[in-house]
């Protein structure tokens, strides 16, 4: 079974693909030329390309002929967003449409196109958020993802292309980049006896990157997953600064922890906590890491990076 894989050299791509490996997948890896973040193992394939090109994200797809894409791909910081507009568009909903229609049309044999959707799509409402809950999206990022997300399903209904939707929930457990917020405190802890923080007070649902992972092989080859969107969650909210304070705690950090350091979004989720009840009865998901569990990890993660 051969899986093309978009977005291979970033957080999630990094850790989806050795598993796919070890699970027999002939694994092809699709990167831009300027990425490269992290380095794929010797036995995937790499095709280089830009998703905002039909053309070429056509040919690469007729060559590689794959049974199965797990589209990661996108511009994901929500706050690049806000300023750089028409670049997050032309990525996340342009290059998404044009994969989705070159596996259509080039690929005979297409089995299953997992999309890495976005929780953000849901914005302020009612909580907690389930897969039918109205998404009110208010960033640019979320309003691309949501256009992607809309696109593929008429593909579905109209072409009968199977899709996966997966919505994730806010992730962590980096191994090199460290400007999310759990990251970002762990290393001013670490290195800094002042852990400057933005904005304390968002209420967010914190899923460990095993787990995230785990999603995606619940949804593989899946036919229970076929044209369904699913959340992936734990089902517990914690506000961001009782995170920041745990996460002190699990250091043993002995420095100040100063909030409001950092400009507010124009607009931000105040609440984002979500269900896993249909993963769980559907695919038998449900997250196998505590926060406490997945942060002690991540902790322990960067504090043998920095030699301890």
């Amino acid at each position: 079974m051969r899986i093309l894989v978009t977005g291979a050299s970033g957080f999630i791509g990094s850790h989806i693909i050795p598993r796919l490996l070890e699970k027999g997948y002939d694994v092809w890896a699709l990167e831009r030329y300027v990425t490269g973040r992290y380095a794929q193992p010797k036995n995937v394939k790499t095709v280089f390309g830009d998703l905002r090109e039909y053309f070429a994200v056509k040919n690469i797809v007729s060559q590689v002929q794959p049974d199965i894409v797990i589209h990661l791909a996108a511009v994901s910081a929500v706050s690049y967003s806000y300023s750089h507009q028409s670049e997050v568009l032309d990525v996340n909903l342009k290059g998404t449409v044009n994969l989705a229609e070159a596996c259509l049309r080039e690929v005979p044999h297409f089995k299953q196109f997992l999309y890495a959707s976005t929780t953000e799509t849901y914005g302020n409402g009612p909580i907690p958020k389930t897969e039918d809950t109205p998404q009110n999206p208010n960033s640019p990022y979320a309003v691309s993802k949501l256009a992607a997300e809309k696109y593929l399903l008429y593909m579905r209904d109209g072409y009968n292309f199977p899709i996966t939707i997966l919505r994730s929930f806010n992730t962590y457990g980096r191994k090199r980049d460290y400007h999310f917020v759990v990251e970002h405190a762990i290393m001013k802890m670490l290195t800094e006896k002042t852990c400057r923080m933005g904005d304390l007070s968002p209420i967010r649902d914190f899923v460990y990157v095993d787990d995230h992972v785990s999603a995606y092989l619940a949804c593989l080859e899946n036919p229970l997953a076929i044209g369904e969107t699913f959340n992936f969650c734990t089902g517990r909210g914690i506000k961001i600064e009782e995170l920041v304070y745990l996460i002190k705690k699990l250091i043993g950090f002995e420095g100040e922890i100063e909030g409001g350091t950092k400009p507010k979004r124009p607009l931000d989720i105040d609440v984002l906590i979500g269900s896993y009840e249909k993963a769980e009865r559907i695919l038998g998901w449900r997250p196998q890491y505590t926060l406490e569990e997945g942060l002690t990890k991540t902790i322990d993660f960067w504090r043998e990076q920095l030699g301890g």
